[in-house]
């Protein structure tokens, strides 16, 4: 445990290089076309790679207040598209009128890890390991 308290910038950070990487895998080689849905999650993922980045590399831990928000915020919304997907009653919530529904599930890997499924993995981990490094400190 103190493993992950005092190296949870770190971990944070790679987590949301993954997430990243693998968000444009998905896309860009894959051929997957993102729902509105998704491009809220990358709209809130992609910049943790820089702001964890440059935290990470000048361990500067005075940036966890800031971003846990967004880390909640892009978990919460990961969690709807992900019920969304998974829930009969909720695919008549709206969300997504123009391009691709959001209901389309690209992958259903195990019957139940879908995109927003692992972007919502990577939110919590992210949030975990930073909720981990800011306790370390106090």
């Amino acid at each position: 445990m103190r493993l992950v308290r005092t190296y949870g910038i770190y971990f944070a950070w790679i987590v949301s290089l993954i997430a990243t990487l693998g968000s444009l895998y998905f896309s860009e080689i894959l051929g997957f076309i993102p729902c509105t849905l998704c491009w809220v999650q990358r709209i809130l993922m992609y910049p943790l790679v820089i702001l964890l980045g440059i935290a990470s590399y000048r361990n500067d831990r005075g940036i966890i207040p800031y971003v846990l928000p967004i880390t909640v915020l892009g978990a919460g919304i990961s969690l709807f598209h992900y019920l969304k997907q998974k829930v009969p009653a909720l695919s008549e919530v709206a969300a997504c009128k123009v391009g691709v529904p959001c209901e389309q599930m690209y992958i259903n890997w195990f019957g139940f890890v879908t995109i927003p499924f692992l972007a919502l993995v990577a939110f919590l981990l992210i949030t975990g390991f930073l909720w981990a490094a800011r306790k370390y400190f106090e």
